[in-house]
């Protein structure tokens, strides 16, 4: 994994870390989303099954939540899951 542009996870915290997600947009061109979009799950599994690309919902990876330099907490894409 590239943290090029990441804030990188905390080892000694659970704070940030890498986690599987829907994420809601409407283009999978973004690196950075709003927490408000991405809902988080516990399984690489799970994420894919709650996805729903028709209605704007895709499964990632993500890392994450950090806080941008906007005061708003975000997280970063890796990668969407198929």
């Amino acid at each position: 994994m590239s943290l090029r542009g990441i804030v990188p996870p905390d080892p000694q915290t659970n704070v940030s870390q890498e986690r599987f997600a829907v994420i809601f947009t409407p283009r999978q061109n973004r690196k950075r989303f709003p927490a408000g979009c991405v809902e988080i799950f516990d399984t690489h599994e799970a994420a894919v099954a709650a996805a729903d690309p028709d209605n704007k919902r895709h499964a990632a990876r993500v890392v994450g939540p950090s806080k941008s330099s906007e005061g708003q907490f975000i997280y970063y894409l890796i990668n969407w899951l198929e």
